[in-house]
């Protein structure tokens, strides 16, 4: 699980992919806020974004990756390949 602090986003604003073992988390927002009044325009641009990658291990199941953004923090879920899970095994000693 890997978890990401991003208030004051939208989920549409969140760019995932996996490209072979790295995991590339990034957000572009802008905001063009404009006042006209009778006497004078203000215009604000508002313009932030980040970027993240993460190496992940071998045994990270890359098809089975989801995400969900709540409360200001992506939750990003990456579960393990089905044979890389450890299994319970009972050893013989002999």
């Amino acid at each position: 699980v890997i978890e990401l602090a991003a208030p004051g986003l939208k989920k549409e604003d969140f760019q995932i992919n996996l490209k072979k073992d790295t995991l590339s988390v990034w957000a572009e927002v802008k905001k063009d806020e404009s006042q006209i009044a009778k006497d004078f325009t203000r215009k604000e641009f508002d313009y932030s974004s980040f970027a993240r990658s993460f190496n992940l291990p071998e045994t990270a199941d890359g098809d089975n990756i989801t995400a969900e953004y709540k409360d200001g923090i992506l939750k990003i879920n990456i579960n393990k390949k089905d044979d890389a899970k450890l299994q319970h095994k009972e050893i013989v000693v002999s």
